[in-house]
């Protein structure tokens, strides 16, 4: 997830491309670049870094009419000088927010025929795959050749010296919009990079190219056929506009989980049940070996590593530990040489997390991280590193990020079962076809907003909450108590349901909410007793589900009914009407969201 603005048109580009990109920062943070015309030469400025360094390298006097602009939130490469955006090749420079998921294939192609690679990145494979065909063919056609062999997500925005009155933007899955103002035009990824210029937009559509000029702009999709599209009048404050007109980072981050989740995915996993290793490094052969595995993290992150523990060991019949960072790092483990340790941080800057990976490696054993930031602390450590690609959190309670990661463990837990011979070539394709049907399962429960809201108006002012599962399910309950926690103060407990008569159920009374999630399965016969056991001591019971069993119909004061997958995905899921529940509950106690009393994002220290 990373920034890109645009522009073209009679004031200084350079002043107006900083300033977006300052606006943008928030999209990316890692290294930051940007390409002007001067003099029938592209000149490019770019670091590693805040956008503070990048204004310091730039010389006050610099003035062009047309530039482009990029804030990197790293997903291929470690941030770095030579990885930041722009990339450039022949007469073009070029910025990309995106994910290429056949880059490989087309840099082995491109360097066979002598191109030279000059960073880690994927977006340099796009740059030299245009400059390769705009030797026979104009800048457009190029632009759209190379498009059509791109696999993947992607929004790029390119400027050639040749035609320095043009900037031309491409989408794919990935968030373009154009802002429309008098000898003006600006490109952008996110609209508050251009709102205090501009609030006339039009957004790109999947497949569309738009070609900017002061003058003007046409759109065409990659056929090369014209469109029409409408101009649309945006009247958001520029805060509102960086949280795309959502209230709160937390709210925006829980409906950007379809769009994090599918870049999970990207490139993982083919449609034919093969998991593709070569990202992460840890090949079959090696999983082979694997006796005993052990994870570890922290906070959310520890739910996330209960989920995968289900997974791994039902999957591939495995037996694994999981345990909390801060105290692993303070046990002593008997490893056995045929271990795998799996490290879980959103940040990789965890500090308990840190130390336990590096008490692992002093034993001797093999280290895989699961991480959000690529060139963080853990992932240059690990043996092998899996990057989630969930794109930059701002709201201190993770959504997208846990997600994810249980998605890293689906990943893994695949690929560990097929190296091991534990599921059939079959079987894996189901639950690849399982996997990419996520996004879209996550979309419709999202439509549950409206029905979330209402039951949180009955209950929000409780100062009490217990929240039961079974299985599976049971770090989900987890999951749901520690977010009402985080952000609203209120009280809430999560247990295991089978537990609840070892102690939990003296506290049930009148009215009193117990939030239940379960599925259908074999447990769920025992999960409805536990229900009837709450409602005979008259608990208000808030049931999340995905079958519509009569009986728990009449049991639960408040269902949600959601459309589940396999039972190693409803965790997902699941976890995402309680991550709205916390959310609205959160808002109406007055509580700052994004921004929890007595918590950090990132926890550097012991």
């Amino acid at each position: 997830m990373c920034g890109i603005i645009g522009y073209i048109g009679n004031k200084n580009a350079i002043n107006i491309i900083l300033e977006g990109l300052k606006k943008l920062e928030y999209r990316g943070y890692d290294s930051a670049g940007l390409a002007f015309v001067n003099d029938s030469q592209i000149e490019i400025v770019k670091c590693k870094g805040k956008i503070s360094n990048l204004e310091s390298l730039i010389k006050p006097a610099t003035f062009s009419t047309s530039a482009i602009g990029h804030t990197r939130w790293a997903t291929h490469g470690k941030p770095s000088n030579e990885n930041a955006h722009p990339h450039t090749s022949r007469s073009i420079a070029l910025v990309h927010n995106g994910i290429i998921e056949n880059y490989i294939e087309l840099k082995k192609e491109l360097e066979a025929e002598g191109y030279k690679f000059n960073s880690e990145t994927d977006t340099e494979v796009i740059a030299h795959l245009i400059g390769k065909y705009r030797k026979e063919l104009s800048l457009v056609d190029a632009v759209r050749k190379a498009c059509l062999r791109l696999r993947g997500s992607y929004a790029i925005v390119l400027i050639d010296r040749n035609e320095p009155d043009m900037l031309i933007g491409v989408r794919m899955e990935s968030p373009l919009v154009i802002g429309v103002s008098d000898e003006e035009r600006f490109i952008a990824s996110d609209i508050p990079a251009f709102l205090n210029y501009c609030r006339n937009v039009v957004f790109l559509e999947d497949g569309e190219m738009v070609l900017l000029s002061k003058e003007g702009f046409k759109i065409y999709n990659l056929n090369g056929e014209e469109k029409e599209k409408k101009v649309h009048t945006i009247a958001w404050t520029p805060s509102m506009a960086e949280k795309d007109g959502f209230k709160h980072y937390m709210l925006k981050e829980i409906y950007e989980q379809p769009r994090a989740i599918a870049d999970t995915i990207r490139g993982r996993v083919l449609s034919d049940g093969e998991v593709v290793y070569e990202e992460w490094g840890l090949m079959p052969q090696d999983m082979k070996e694997f006796e005993r595995l052990y994870l570890v993290a922290c906070g959310t992150s520890y739910h996330a590593c209960l989920i995968g523990k289900y997974m791994i060991e039902e999957m591939c019949e495995i037996p694994v530990e999981v345990d909390i960072a801060s105290e692993f790092r303070y046990r002593k483990v008997p490893f056995g040489k045929n271990s795998l340790f799996v490290a879980v941080t959103q940040s990789g800057e965890t500090a308990d997390t840190l130390a336990a990976l590096r008490y692992a490696k002093k034993s001797g054993i093999k280290t895989l991280s699961i991480c959000n930031v690529i060139g963080s602390t853990v992932s240059r450590e690990s043996d092998y590193i899996f990057y989630t690609r969930s794109g930059p959190e701002i709201g201190v309670a993770s959504t997208k990020a846990f997600t994810s990661q249980v998605v890293a463990f689906y990943i893994l837990s695949l690929a560990l079962a097929l190296s091991r011979g534990k599921i059939s070539k079959e079987m894996a394709q189901d639950l690849v076809i399982d996997l990419m049907a996520l996004p879209r399962k996550i979309e419709d429960t999202l439509k549950l907003d409206a029905d979330i809201q209402t039951i949180v108006k009955e209950v929000y002012r409780k100062p009490n909450f217990l929240y039961l599962g079974r299985g599976i399910n049971y770090p989900v309950a987890l999951e749901g108590a520690l977010k009402l926690k985080e952000i609203s103060y209120i009280h809430a407990e999560g247990y295991a349901a089978g537990e609840m008569k070892h102690g939990p159920i003296a506290l049930i009374e009148e009215n009193f909410p117990v939030v239940f999630i379960t599925s259908h399965g074999s447990l769920l016969e025992k999960t409805i007793s536990n229900i009837q056991e709450i409602k005979a001591r008259d608990g208000f019971v808030i049931t999340i589900t995905d079958t519509n069993k009569g009986l728990l119909n009449r049991l639960s004061d408040k269902l949600l009914y959601i459309e589940g997958s396999n039972p190693y995905l409803n965790p997902v899921i699941f976890t995402v009407p309680l991550q709205l529940f916390a959310y609205y509950i959160a808002v109406l106690r007055g509580c700052d969201v994004d921004q929890p009393r007595n918590l950090a994002k990132s926890v550097t220290v012991e």
